[in-house]
């Protein structure tokens, strides 16, 4: 990989991350937590979905190929299940989770799973983001080096997304608790949206590919 070929794979993780759309779902999904808690989220996705798209940049085709499955399988997945998460931002399904979630947020199995799911998986770790890395390995033909440039670059990725997170969350304290309130039924209408847009995607190419 030469520098412009870097250069263009920093673009296009960040573009396909997106890590100021990230740092919205980051404040509406850890509302209530204290700020080592959220730091400790933040870090902990990060860590997580630069992990997955590791594993998928070393043998993401050939992983797949086995398991059996499709990058429009797993957009879909991936829709159903931030759609499960945009109905609890928005209809609050578990009240009696949200009247302790202050609480909550401060136990490791809660921050744990807030990292691991949503926000590592299928929110940075998607379908996006894993087709593009896959794609940028293939790129590189194979060879180490360029590989190991790769990897670089996913972990600068990470640690731009991390800063965002960290910043995201003055959002949070200038917003207040009907601020956020407010911003998270806002937040789970728009990941609503992003839910059924990759439902859609998935559909439609599997839909290409059974014409084809």
């Amino acid at each position: 990989m030469g520098f412009d070929d870097l250069k263009t794979a920093l673009v296009t993780l960040l573009v396909t991350l997106d890590p100021p759309g990230l740092s919205l779902s980051f404040v509406g999904l850890t509302l209530g937590m204290t700020r080592a808690a959220k730091r400790e989220v933040a870090l902990r996705a990060c860590v997580i979905a630069f992990g997955i798209l590791a594993v998928f940049a070393l043998g993401g085709r050939a992983i797949m190929n086995e398991l059996g499955v499709t990058i429009p399988a797993f957009r879909i997945a991936g829709g159903l299940l931030l759609l499960y998460i945009a109905f609890d931002m928005v209809f609050e399904l578990k009240q009696e989770r949200k009247g302790k979630l202050a609480d909550e947020a401060a136990m490791a199995d809660h921050v744990r799973n807030i990292a691991a799911f949503p926000l590592a998986i299928p929110l940075m770790a998607g379908p996006g983001t894993i087709t593009a890395t896959v794609l940028l390995a293939d790129r590189a033909g194979g060879a180490w080096l360029a590989l190991t440039n790769l990897m670089a670059i996913v972990a600068l990725t990470m640690a731009v997304t991390f800063a965002t997170f960290v910043a995201a969350e003055r959002v949070g304290r200038w917003l207040g608790a009907t601020g956020a309130i407010v911003l998270t039924r806002m937040l789970g209408v728009v990941l609503a949206a992003l839910a059924v847009q990759f439902v859609i995607d998935g559909v439609v190419s599997v839909m290409r590919a059974g014409g084809g």
